[in-house]
């Protein structure tokens, strides 16, 4: 289905059944459906938040600098992008760690031609450091690297399969979308990502899919086209 995708995967699901950290079961698991894909000859590139390690709205809102809260929970993203290379490196994939922030030599910085290249090469590219401004989500980070590195599609790994009407974990009654258009998710506040990420997405006719990232083999599953998850574009079914 697709050449070139970006995997956009949340911090807190690294902790797996933990309340802090890294959980090593689930970076392996993450790292075996990413090399599964990668073995089909897809192109991946990949950006991960840092929330099972720090949060910069969090730090806001009990007092500390907005600005510098941002910062550390960007080098959150970089400590979590550095364990999947590792791991894609321990289970014989080749992956790139690019940067957002300056932080020579741990990770090159972010170009879209160097991640292109690189990605042409079969590597994994992991883009840590969100945008490398404050007050930017990872969501927002996955939303403009995607369409830097021309990407065919934004895949959000979550833990709930997909989009609803509401919170399917809260509301029981709430009902799942196959696909569903820009303006439709915006006008029911579905709350898909950010309002800048979900605007750079539409501005660039990206097409996001929200599936369930914590089933091993979903990954596989969506690049091969089960209908698994939400697709959201341009026109809806």
């Amino acid at each position: 289905m697709y050449n070139r995708v970006l995997l956009k995967l949340s911090g807190e699901a690294l902790m797996g059944g933990q309340s802090y950290g890294i959980n090593p079961v689930t970076l392996s698991d993450y790292c075996e459906d990413i090399k599964q894909v990668v073995r089909k000859d897809v192109q991946v590139a990949i950006v991960i938040g840092g929330g099972n390690i720090y949060r910069g709205l969090q730090g806001a809102a009990k007092g500390m600098d907005r600005v510098q809260g941002d910062y550390m929970g960007m080098l959150a993203t970089v400590i979590n992008s550095m364990a999947l290379q590792a791991e894609l490196e321990k289970q014989g994939v080749k992956a790139k760690l690019l940067s957002g922030l300056f932080i020579d030599p741990i990770a090159e910085t972010m170009s879209g031609r160097k991640a292109k290249e690189y990605l042409e090469d079969g590597y994994v590219v992991i883009i840590s450091g969100g945008t490398g401004n404050p007050f930017f989500t990872t969501d927002t980070a996955s939303a403009l690297r995607a369409v830097e590195i021309n990407a065919d599609i934004l895949l959000k790994g979550t833990r709930v399969d997909g989009v609803y009407t509401a919170d399917p974990e809260k509301d029981p009654e709430a009902v799942k979308f196959k696909s569903v258009s820009f303006d439709e998710a915006y006008e029911k506040n579905l709350k898909i990502m950010d309002m800048t990420a979900f605007t750079l997405c539409k501005e660039n006719n990206l097409p996001i899919m929200v599936f369930d990232m914590n089933t091993q083999g979903n990954l596989l599953k969506v690049i091969s086209g089960e209908e698994i998850g939400t697709i959201v574009g341009s026109v809806s079914d």
